[in-house]
């Protein structure tokens, strides 16, 4: 038997993602923009107000500086580790629902399984990032794409739902 034909024995094929939780979640309400804006900077400013006594503690008790000057901005590493860590344990044990979202009254969910992975939760808060570094063109992939999915639902393979109740047609 030559080489090749064995190695093609061997080679592994593509697996699709369509699957039961996929047909599980087909004609859920997708959130809006605006629900989707709402908590995002809510969540935002929840993790400014969590990062601040943090970075003013880590400046003044661990490097011992005088004179504190603290910027909230994507480019800080204590901002980064903030923002990361507040999307993914939020996500993770709110189950894609984070405080803001729970005020807007939706829910990320995943693709792939019933509930959030730990690292499906911080590759959603790693998505912000990269949405943001897109100069905002990650948020905008919302108005064009079918599933209204942006740079974090694509990183993390989730949509995020509308939890209010549907009306009867």
């Amino acid at each position: 038997m030559p080489m090749n034909h064995r190695v093609k024995k061997t080679r592994r094929r593509f697996h699709a993602h369509a699957n039961a939780r996929a047909d599980s979640l087909n004609g859920l309400l997708l959130a809006t923009f605006w629900q989707r804006l709402l908590a995002y900077f809510l969540d935002l400013l929840i993790a400014v107000v969590l990062w601040a006594p943090l970075e003013y503690s880590w400046r003044h008790f661990l490097l011992h500086e005088k004179d504190i000057h603290a910027v909230w901005d994507f480019h800080e590493p204590g901002n980064i580790v903030v923002m990361v860590l507040y999307w993914g344990l939020a996500n993770y044990f709110g189950n894609g629902q984070t405080p803001g979202k729970w005020v807007a009254r939706i829910r990320a969910v995943s693709l792939t399984r019933e509930r959030m992975g730990l690292w499906q939760s911080i590759e959603r808060g790693l998505g912000y990032g990269a949405a943001t570094l897109e100069l905002g063109m990650g948020f905008l992939q919302f108005f064009w794409d079918r599933n209204r999915m942006c740079a974090q639902d694509r990183l993390a393979e989730t949509i995020v739902v509308d939890l209010r109740k549907q009306k009867a047609s």
